[in-house]
């Protein structure tokens, strides 16, 4: 399976790599992204490839297999980025790149549990060493408590309702499957709902998945610490999903540039071209935000 990385040219022009360029890609992922990195950064050039999801390192590792020499490859979290430069003996980097939310590679692993469109176990651990799973907050989370999530990080205007719903259809049977959750969602919603422009689902998957690997606040310090390891006029690269992601982004951005840490070279975000889009539809809602250290 071929993992075709969004806004490719656009990252690669953004970071403004140059020949023995140090550089965190703090999401690995399928490592598209990090193969046009080393490639313009050069034998001379060092990559620093991290991700939460042990699959995505075993892929890169393989895929990137005749970078070996400039490539370091750890299983971890973007949130720990200072940790893990400190034990490479790296104090200072030339560019990170963050290209956050869920790959395609586990989209389309019905084992992972992150799509209602495949029907598989309620996961949606990015990181399979974490304890609680989706299945795990649908089916002990009060009804208060699983709205709120549904209604904050999914923003879902329905979300009392789905809640009510989920907490009286575990009683008799544990929701444990993505199809169980995804058909008792859309058993009850009007046939308008239901068959409308996206599954009504979808945004209580996405909200779980936020919850399960505490997405929103890995983000914020990962961004600090992004800026903290850059030298000056190094780059930083973030492409996001949803508002919510980019809102803290943005809102990041202009604080640091208020407080002359950084120069915002995308006072808007960059998005995907009408071309790319048509190609990979999934690249649709992605943003991407820049940042220069001053």
């Amino acid at each position: 399976m071929w993992h075709e990385p969004v806004l490719h040219q656009e990252v690669l022009e953004a970071l403004a790599l140059k020949p023995g360029a140090v550089v965190v890609d703090g999401t690995i992922g399928g490592a598209g992204h990090a193969l046009g990195i080393l490639e313009r950064i050069g034998p001379s050039g060092k990559l620093i490839g991290l991700d939460q999801d042990e699959d995505a390192i075993r892929r890169s590792q393989e895929k990137l297999k005749s970078f070996q020499a400039q490539l370091i490859l750890r299983h971890t979290n973007f949130k720990h980025l200072e940790t893990t430069l400190h034990d490479l003996k790296l104090s200072a980097v030339d560019a990170v790149l963050l290209d956050i939310g869920v790959s395609s590679f586990q989209l389309e692993d019905e084992t992972r549990g992150f799509s209602f469109r495949l029907s598989g176990p309620l996961d949606m651990r990015m990181d399979k060493r974490l304890e609680v799973r989706a299945a795990d907050l649908v089916n002990q989370l009060s009804e208060t408590e699983l709205a709120d999530i549904f209604h904050k990080w999914g923003e879902e205007r329905r979300a009392r309702q789905y809640a009510r719903w989920i907490v009286e259809a575990r009683v008799p049977q544990a929701i444990t499957t993505t199809s169980q959750l995804a058909e008792l969602i859309a058993s009850h919603v009007p046939a308008v709902v239901r068959y409308g422009r996206i599954h009504p689902a979808t945004r209580i998957f996405q909200a779980l998945r936020i919850a399960v690997n505490q997405e929103l606040a890995a983000l914020p310090a990962g961004l600090e610490q992004a800026v903290r390891v850059l030298k000056p006029l190094g780059r930083l690269a973030v492409i996001s999903f949803h508002s919510l992601e980019d809102r803290i982004v943005k809102q990041s951005f202009v604080r640091w540039e208020k407080e002359g840490l950084i120069r915002r070279c995308t006072k808007k975000p960059v998005r995907p071209s009408e071309a790319e889009v048509a190609r990979n539809s999934k690249s649709r809602s992605a943003k991407m935000r820049v940042a220069e250290k001053r």
